[in-house]
């Protein structure tokens, strides 16, 4: 789904109420009374551009941009014929901001250069200069110059800091973290937006420090800092209700935002309960409601969502034409559509006509087109393909020459390839898909950034756009243009869903060809597709290949979970061999002469959906395991590959480890023996249980010069960013905060890390994107390579299995993935661990070499 909502950026709300609370008189022009100065007050014929512009203040605050843009000119001239160059440069400030927020960037640079202009040489202008350069900075962030954007806030804020107003400098810090977002300096933001929130502690201004909190959560969200963005949420809350303050409705849609993203859905419900009976303005109430529908759909309650949506559309009429009010309404046909029947939805028609109709008569093109492709979804549903196309291209071209409107075009790209594809034209659907794609890859930083405001929902919007792409791509008889390009986009979804999974877009993801990593490795793309499982298989040197096999997503589904029930030891021997030989089939066996013909001795597999989740080395031909045959890794994508091997001369490693019970979890009474024969194949530092800190660990990286990291404890491997953690001595680390950890290592004096070793995590039961966990660890830890393991191993057989798998690393030349190969072979050949439970779950993610 998507869902749009008044764009209004996740940080700059304390500026912008600064602007409107204390910054007005300024913009006021020079014969603007002044409270300090105590002037007379201005004629009636001086007063009257003052009521002017305080009229487009009301408009532009109300989201009625055309109305204001027209205000503020007609102040501006009201200005000019006083003489007033100051009035006239305040006001035509505001106009190019009014502009901007239509859309209209070129004309608004227009009307801020004359601003600037009427300024120039003017010290006593400072104050309006300042804000003129805030709005400078948005318009360049429009047109992509996040590096200008922040120069010129910069420049604001000295502005303000030689005018001593604190005020007006915390806003232009405020602003500037929107510019380090877009250039994907996500930590500086959220530490621009801390020190904001501590300096109005000492300026005791409380609706600005809820404004300054809010922010400061909304972006800890989009790191996924989810639990730290409640607590500072409950913090804004507590002044907000203090001070009697009208901000707690947009408070609690934040809360309750965070609580959706962490599944809590009845917590979620409750917020935006309390969202709704905050709400000062009817603009809050619906927005707070329609949030709240949303997840009542998604959730399973559509009879609660109708009931909530009954009661919206009444509010509706009360609305005026505004750019909130067109989203509320694109919005309210957004939910409506997935719960009305076919005869209730006509009445969305007329809906999304006056939802156009008011956007054209705002000249506001972004709220046009988001209109006009929402009314082109709903004849897609109603069978009307034909007027769905028409409607989705004016969309588009709408949209086109807009500043920062490639969400849009991505989301209207991505359903003009479903219309194509429903009419059975196959090459203009690849077309539009191809498209939607790269706007989505553009988006980058940005698709993780823009989800507070228009909520790309990941798996109902932007990953069907990949995979729709990628079927038409491998229908039939695809060339090798077409194969090549199936497999970029897969490897695009596969750094899109690491992205999606962390919140932020922290990868560098690099063209990579596997003939100049591995000459003797091939590479393995299955896809789950709608109605067939796909291959793409690559070997150095030669022309790709695909072979697919019919498959319902129902079908397979159940054929992989249970594969997965298959792996415990209740299981019988029979039953397992013949699961494990279906997915040799599928995967292996259409190409196995052609590994033999190339003397392959590495499959990289990069795996899709629930195959994650599942160990490779347990597919059978009917004679071996094909552990026994290749050795195994896998990559999350070969574009994120750091292809260096590992230099086995000097080898030694940071060892630490849980056997007591901690925080609720069962001891690991093996976890001792597995240190200590460790210790005795290499070089090892050794920190066993009141040892094993985070501090401790991560003294102990800073002092030696180790390329590996083990760690043998427990964790869990999920979907969730902050579900995926390891246990240490003072608690639970999740992967960001490890990434952190391991990314502070002295880089010029050690390098980065060569492998990391988790020896008894597993994945979260039931969650079938799990192993993003596993593969978002292995990258943000900056690891070249990690080994862990899917589910919780016995002790003893973890022992054996890492003393062996070190003392074939410590050889000359050997390479990890052969090192744990051979170690999962001497568990496999030992009688008491024969069975894949023991052997099978340890898998090496990202560099094989």
């Amino acid at each position: 789904m998507i869902r749009f909502r008044f764009p209004r950026p996740w940080v700059g709300l304390a500026l912008s109420l600064y602007v409107l609370l204390g910054f007005t008189l300024a913009l006021g022009g020079s014969q603007g009374w002044d409270s300090a100065t105590a002037s007379p007050p201005p004629t009636l014929a001086q007063s009257a551009p003052l009521a002017q512009e305080q009229q487009g203040r009301s408009l532009l605050n109300d989201g009625q941009f055309q109305a204001a843009a027209e205000q503020f000119a007609t102040a501006a001239a009201g200005f000019a014929r006083q003489g007033d160059r100051l009035g006239q440069a305040g006001s035509l400030t505001y106009q190019a901001l009014a502009l901007y927020e239509l859309g209209q960037v070129l004309p608004a640079q227009t009307v801020l250069d004359q601003a600037l202009d009427y300024l120039d040489g003017q010290p006593q202008g400072q104050a309006i200069q300042a804000q003129a350069r805030i709005t400078q900075g948005r318009i360049q962030l429009a047109r992509g110059d996040a590096q200008g954007a922040l120069e010129t806030w910069e420049r604001a804020a000295e502005l303000y800091r030689h005018q001593g107003d604190r005020l007006g400098e915390l806003g232009a810090l405020n602003n500037q973290a929107i510019a380090l977002q877009s250039l994907g300096l996500y930590r500086r933001s959220q530490q621009h937006l801390q020190r904001v929130a501590d300096q109005l502690d000492d300026l005791n201004h409380p609706p600005l420090q809820v404004s300054a909190l809010t922010d400061l959560a909304i972006a800890q969200q989009v790191v996924g800092n989810l639990q730290e963005s409640q607590q500072v949420l409950r913090r804004a809350i507590d002044i907000a209700q203090r001070d009697g303050l009208p901000q707690q409705s947009l408070i609690f849609r934040a809360l309750a935002d965070s609580y959706r993203a962490l599944g809590d859905t009845d917590a979620a419900l409750e917020a935006y309960e309390q969202a709704i009976t905050r709400a000062t303005t009817p603009l809050d109430t619906i927005t707070a409601s329609l949030e709240q529908a949303s997840l009542q759909r998604q959730a399973g309650f559509p009879e609660a969502a109708r009931e909530r949506l009954e009661t919206i559309q009444v509010q509706l009429n009360a609305l005026p034409a505004s750019r909130p009010g067109v989203y509320a309404r694109v919005n309210f046909a957004e939910t409506a559509s997935h719960l009305w029947t076919a005869s209730e939805r006509r009445e969305l028609t007329s809906i999304l006509a006056i939802a156009i109709e008011q956007a054209r008569d705002l000249e506001d093109g972004r709220a046009e087109a988001l209109a006009l492709g929402q009314l082109a979804r709903l004849y897609q549903q109603q069978g009307q393909i034909v007027e769905a196309i028409a409607l989705t291209q004016q969309a588009l071209e709408i949209a086109s020459p807009l500043a920062n409107s490639t969400d849009i075009m991505a989301r209207w790209q991505g359903q003009l390839g479903q219309l194509y594809e429903q009419q059975g034209q196959r090459d203009l659907a690849i077309l539009a898909y191809s498209n939607a794609v790269t706007a989505l890859n553009e988006l980058g930083q940005d698709l993780v950034a823009i989800n507070p405001e228009v909520r790309l929902s990941f798996q109902e919007t932007v990953e069907p756009i990949y995979r729709n792409l990628v079927s038409l791509l491998l229908q039939g008889d695809p060339t090798q243009a077409q194969l090549k390009q199936a497999r970029e986009t897969i490897e695009a979804l596969q750094v899109a869903e690491l992205e999606n999974f962390f919140r932020e877009a922290c990868l560098e993801a690099r063209p990579m060809q596997l003939e100049a990593v591995d000459a003797k490795a091939a590479a393995l793309y299955p896809i789950i597709l709608r109605d067939r499982l796909e291959v793409i298989f690559g070997l150095p040197g030669e022309p790709l290949r695909h072979y697919s096999t019919p498959l319902g997503e129902e079908e397979l589904r159940e054929t992989l979970n249970r594969f997965r029930q298959s792996l415990s030891l209740s299981f019988s021997r029979s039953e397992q061999l013949q699961l494990y030989q279906q997915l040799y089939d599928w995967l292996i066996r259409p190409v196995a002469a052609d590994l033999q013909r190339a003397q392959t001795e590495t499959l990289v597999f990069v795996l899709d959906g629930q195959l994650r989740n599942l160990p490779m080395a347990v597919l059978h031909d009917g004679h071996h395991y094909l552990i026994e045959d290749y050795s195994l890794a896998i990559a999350p994508s070969l574009q994120l590959l750091e292809p260096q091997p590992l230099d086995n001369r000097r080898l030694q490693a940071v060892v630490a480890g849980l056997s007591e019970s901690r925080a609720g979890f069962t001891a690991l009474p093996g976890v001792e023996t597995e240190l200590n024969r460790i210790r005795s194949t290499i070089n090892a530092d050794v920190r066993l249980n009141e040892s094993f800190t985070i501090e401790a660990t991560r003294n102990a990286l800073r002092r030696a010069d180790s390329p590996v990291l083990h760690l043998a404890t427990h964790g869990q491997f999920s979907s969730n960013a902050e579900d995926t953690f390891i246990l240490t001595w003072d608690g639970q680390l999740n992967v960001n905060e490890l990434g952190q950890l391991l990314q502070r290592r002295d880089e010029q004096r050690f390098g980065a890390l060569e492998l990391l070793v988790l020896s008894a995590c597993q994945t979260a039961m039931g969650d079938d994107r799990a192993l993003l966990g596993l593969a978002g660890l292995a990258v943000r830890s900056g690891a070249r390579s990690t080994i862990a393991t899917l589910w919780a191993v016995r002790d003893e057989a973890t022992a054996d299995l890492m003393a062996e798998f070190y003392q074939q690393l410590a050889q000359p030349g050997m390479s990890k993935a052969k090192a744990l190969q051979q170690a999962q072979l001497y568990l496999l050949h030992q009688s008491e661990y024969q069975r894949p439970f023991f052997w099978a779950p340890f898998v090496l993610v990202g560099n094989w070499l």
